[in-house]
């Protein structure tokens, strides 16, 4: 509270002070010797010795927030770190000049831009430029430490700064972005604003070490990609480094105004240290600029600090002056030393000010006109810091003028040959991850895959899931659980949605892809019907039935319960995916309609990352959707809003009503050399219902049905034809079979988009003669498939629409009037015409 890391501000009043009066002290008193303590380590001396040492530690440039750690050896650790050299730097000429080097490459940046793209939106770093050589220290002496990959996540201030000075990319490229070219012809797809692009390079230490940089895309949406970045480290740790957390950092770069007021970074901060999501401690860094768009941060948190949020969890919070630059990288390599020997997050607060408004046309006098008169006065930190170095004797002015020279001369050519390039080339972000791997259009999309398995194979897998280990206790429902499903396979051949579901990971793990469920308590599952993690009875161990296949080859299987978070977890699920192409991923909901908590990373990364970045990816999201009378969160999975962001080929969505089919489904999903996200709608009474089962050649004979044609009713028999889909199907026939009315025919439509439309055609030949031909569902009419039916399928416009009412609620909380509502539509798809 009482250091100088407000460049631009004076600090605000805190009482009492630390004047030694406060503590009982007197005039008379500063010239008397005491005895300071171990932790100090000045022994016996003055009082005023002791505050000049204090004031040296504490109230200079860097403060650090440490003391409500709980664990002492931590405590021990930081303390000593502390008192070396008073909390100062001692850095040699050579590194001192390379400081000077980043520091001028930032700045230099930065003024390039704003005399060549005048009024142009670049976000720029200006008031923040120590960033640039912070990360770049962090860089190399983490490389020393033997970390390999490095990914890091930021939003648009800064981000193009850091491109061109850390990643490396050709200042060319970015000036050709800027120049607003269009993108190859040959490329289909819509590209993105440059300050949101991803970019994965190989870079070279000053020792000559080879390293893995990756800074992911990123929407305007701030924080949204410290999860993704939390994934992909996560996935690069477990595939490249058998888990080991040392060998991959990753580094989050957040704003003031956005670290304090989203609630991302809570969620982040809490899956820090739990198993499924841990990824051995990341270095937050806050460019603090004291502002949010207009916002005051007086006005933007009620908390005293913006980074309070790692006090959650313990974490050492450094507060520093971004003019100080060697504070600042004192700061940023104290982090950093702490993250690898205690794997905990860190967070830098980098305190400085944005010189310019949001944007560059943005006016900041409008509403912080004394800020901005004093910042317009205010020397840059490359200025700051020649001056220094000029005064220490470490340069001369010729040093000086010779890099400013040498950098721009460089920004200046790529200037002139970016206007040679005809159009914007954008680089495949990590892609050596995805060499295997091709895009995919529709036409790539419609091809049959072949996805069944061999009945010696499913047996291997049927067995290794129903053979409860010897010597273990467990709860008597779970061996019978386990023994039912042995039954099941084995002798009654009626294969249950768990068990399908069992086969479908077991002979993917034969074939050595990876498959990683996570989600709120997926463990066991929602419903109780999973139960992929048994635990012994009386000691709590816990088995994974599905590592005991016994097979030569076989893939790696986790599945976590995760912390009841929606946003930060399909987030983080979804960067994994990012990195992990051979891996299933399978984010599963609580119910389908809480995946509007993670409505962000649906609409900016799920359905428009390929399309904005050129990026694949293999998701898939469990949705529990159906209407049982459960009210109004626990019926519907929102599949309108789904439906309505499916374009081109850049999702698939399915509603299978058998557990081959989404054994088939899964299986594809996995196997093709593509990756498209796949949004699943689960069931919730179908997983123990008696007749969604399937037999075992359905899953050594079949394959993926888009659709499935009646095979009861014959069509010179049928009066009216039924196209639906999901859990509905089965409320149908059993209507069906109680009314006698073997003269409708239902067809299930089992993928939704794309829209299996030949098939759809091909049963409406089949059915030439009938007439009546119905689109039913359980839904509302302004929810579920109907509006997306009538905009994909132009002859869906002559179908009888059958559906509950418009309706601003999913579903009623009465189980008397939903049962009411729901015998009403039915009632309506079998009327006599």
């Amino acid at each position: 509270m009482f250091t100088k890391t407000n460049p631009v501000r004076e600090r605000r009043t805190y009482n009492p002070t630390l004047d030694f009066q406060n503590f009982g002290l007197k005039e008379k008193d500063l010239s008397t010797v005491f005895s300071a303590g171990e932790i100090m380590g000045v022994g016996s001396t003055t009082l005023s010795e002791i505050i000049i040492h204090l004031k040296q530690i504490y109230c200079d440039s860097t403060g650090i927030e440490y003391m409500y750690i709980r664990n002492p050896k931590k405590v021990d650790w930081i303390q000593k770190r502390l008192n070396i050299n008073t909390n100062h730097p001692k850095f040699s000429a050579d590194q001192k000049k390379h400081i000077l080097s980043k520091l001028n490459q930032a700045v230099s940046f930065e003024n390039f831009l704003h005399t060549k793209f005048v009024g142009q939106k670049r976000f720029s770093l200006e008031g923040g430029e120590s960033l640039i050589p912070a990360i770049d220290s962090i860089i190399e002496l983490a490389a020393e430490k033997g970390v390999e990959e490095f990914v890091m996540g930021m939003a648009h201030r800064g981000r193009l700064n850091t491109l061109i000075n850390i990643f490396g990319k050709s200042a060319r490229d970015i000036f050709n972005e800027f120049q607003g070219k269009d993108y190859d012809e040959e490329v289909l797809f819509d590209g993105d604003v440059k300050y949101h692009m991803g970019w994965t390079c190989e870079r070279k230490t000053g020792s000559g070490k080879k390293i893995n940089l990756n800074i992911a895309p990123n929407p305007s949406h701030l924080e949204t990609v410290g999860a993704i970045v939390q994934g992909i480290t996560r996935a690069k740790q477990d595939d490249n480094f058998s888990g080991d957390s040392s060998k991959v950092l990753p580094i989050i770069v957040h704003g003031d105004a956005a670290i304090a007021g989203q609630g991302l970074p809570y969620e982040i901060v809490q899956m820090a240290g739990l198993k499924g999501y841990k990824t051995g401690g990341t270095i937050h860094i806050v460019v603090n600029n004291q502002i949010g768009f207009t916002t005051n941060y007086l006005d933007a948190r009620t908390s005293t600090y913006c980074t309070d949020v790692g006090k959650v969890t313990l974490c050492p919070i450094f507060h520093i002056n971004a003019d100080d630059v060697e504070a600042v990288i004192h700061a940023t390599l104290f982090a950093l030393e702490y993250r690898m020997e205690f794997n905990q997050d860190v967070f830098i607060d980098l305190l400085g000010y944005r010189k310019y408004g949001h944007n560059e046309g943005d006016e900041p006098r409008f509403t912080q006109p004394k800020l901005y008169k004093d910042i317009a006065k205010h020397k840059n930190p490359n200025q700051i810091y020649s001056e220094i170095l000029l005064t220490e004797g470490v340069i001369d002015q010729d040093h000086l003028s010779k890099i400013e020279k040498e950098y721009k001369e460089m920004l200046n050519k790529a200037f002139e040959d970016s206007s040679k390039v005809k159009e914007t080339i954008v680089t495949d972000f990590m892609a050596d991850e995805w060499k295997d791997f091709e895009r995919a259009d529709k036409e790539i999309m419609s091809k049959e895959v072949k996805t069944k398995v061999a009945i010696s194979d499913l047996e291997l897998v049927a067995n290794a899931v129903t053979t409860i280990p010897k010597g273990k206790k467990f709860l008597k429902k779970i061996q019978k659980l386990i023994g039912d499903r042995r039954s099941m396979f084995f002798e009654r051949d009626k294969i249950d949605w768990a068990m399908g579901e069992m086969l479908a990971y077991g002979s993917l793990l034969m074939q050595g892809f990876n498959v990683r469920i996570s989600g709120q308590d997926v463990e066991r599952g929602t419903f109780s019907h999973r139960h992929a993690i048994l635990k012994s009875e009386e000691s709590e161990e816990e088995v994974i039935l599905l590592k005991n296949i016994d097979s030569e080859i076989k893939g790696n299987f986790s599945i976590y319960n995760s912390l009841l978070s929606e946003y930060g977890v399909l987030g983080f699920d979804y960067g994994y995916a990012m990195a992990s192409p051979k891996t299933l991923i399978i984010w599963e909901a609580q119910f389908g309609d809480f995946s509007n908590g993670a409505q962000i990373i649906l609409d900016q990364y799920i359905s428009a990352a390929e399309d904005k970045w050129k990026l694949q990816n293999g998701i898939v999201l469990f949705l529990p959707h159906g209407y049982e009378g459960q009210g109004a969160e626990h019926s519907s999975a929102r599949m309108e809003r789904y439906l309505q962001l499916c374009a081109e080929d850049n999702m698939i969505v399915a509603n299978c009503t058998t557990p081959s089919n989404l054994f088939h489904l899964l299986r594809r999903q996995t196997i093709v050399n593509y990756r498209k996200p796949l949004i699943v709608f689960t069931p919730k009474s179908l997983l123990r219902h008696p007749l969604a089962v399937s037999k075992k050649d359905d899953f050594t004979k079949g394959k993926f049905e888009l659709l499935i044609p009646d095979k009861e009713v014959l069509p010179d028999k049928s009066k009216t034809l039924v196209f639906c889909s999901g859990k509905f199907y089965y409320d149908l026939i059993k209507a069906r079979e109680e009314k006698n009315r073997m003269d409708v025919a239902i067809v299930r439509v089992e993928q939704i988009f794309p829209l299996p439309k030949d098939q759809i055609n091909d049963q409406l030949s089949l059915y030439s003669k009938t007439k009546d031909i119905v689109w039913a569902q359980e839904e509302p009419k302004n929810m579920g498939a109907l509006s997306y039916l009538l905009l994909h399928f132009e002859k869906a416009a002559a179908f009888r629409l059958v559906s509950r009412p418009f309706s601003d609620s999913p579903a009623s909380g009465s189980s008397v009037r939903f049962q009411k509502r729901h015998d009403k539509v039915i009632e309506k798809v079998f009327r006599k015409n």
